[in-house]
């Protein structure tokens, strides 16, 4: 990842990020002795907490019959919101052990994970779907050609970006209806670092600035266009946006 030259890198630490990765709805269940599958939902709630939901009588319910735990990871993609040759901008792994949600606690469980994301699947809990928790062992991030490893008290700890929840309505906003802006942002972009045949995407938006995509006939590179200081909610999202695109002009 490159930066714009008019500023200094910033971006949030790995624990922020796995956290935003783990927004995503793309995901498969790794259980061993078993085909990876996609859950039903998964989530990583307010306090921490990794939840998946699965089919009841399905093969991981039925591995965990009579066992206190499965070993199991829970890959989830984060993938460009707008159509780009290579969309997967990072996974995540979560491994550890999955354990069945007390009937006690299953409630606030439910509560919790919707409150982190609203699945209809949810209210099928208890019927045709069963809550699992995922005590983890291990998080791993993947973005591009590095990996960091984030500490599971660490994950729990931290918040996702909070442009997670708008993020890609604004980059596919961006992307369809407001090239000029689009044209504003790629100015930012040293004119050597770009050949003829280069296409500019978006490619993020977290509350340090814009990420670009530079699409090349053989290879891609990514930078970033920052905010003069990082944002604290949407709702600093336009003004943010208009001082940048002020600056630029």
């Amino acid at each position: 990842m490159t930066t714009s030259p008019a500023a200094p890198a910033l971006r949030a630490d790995p624990a922020e990020r796995a956290r935003t990765v783990a927004c995503r709805t793309s995901a498969a269940l790794c259980v061993r002795g078993l085909d990876a599958a996609r859950p039903l939902a998964s989530a990583t709630t307010a306090d921490g907490t990794t939840y998946v939901l699965v089919p009841t009588g399905g093969e991981v319910t039925t591995a965990l019959a009579g066992r206190d735990d499965l070993t199991a990871a829970l890959l989830v993609s984060d993938r460009a919101p707008v159509p780009l040759r290579d969309p997967v901008r990072a996974q995540l792994w979560l491994s550890g052990w999955l354990t069945p949600v007390r009937p006690a606690v299953r409630r606030a469980a439910v509560l919790a994970f919707a409150e982190a994301r609203p699945a209809g699947a949810l209210l099928d809990v208890g019927q045709g779907a069963t809550l699992l928790r995922l005590d983890l062992a291990e998080v791993v991030l993947r973005e591009g050609d590095r990996c960091a490893e984030v500490g599971p008290q660490a994950y729990a700890a931290a918040r996702p970006d909070p442009l997670a929840g708008v993020e890609a309505r604004m980059l596919q906003h961006l992307d369809r209806d407001h090239p000029e802006v689009l044209d504003l942002l790629r100015s930012r972009i040293p004119p050597a670092d770009l050949g003829p045949h280069d296409v500019v995407r978006p490619l993020g938006l977290d509350r340090f600035g814009y990420r670009l995509r530079i699409e090349r006939p053989a290879g891609r590179r990514d930078l970033r266009v920052p905010f003069p200081r990082p944002l604290t909610c949407p709702g600093q999202l336009q003004a943010a946006t208009r001082r940048l695109l002020c600056a630029t002009r």
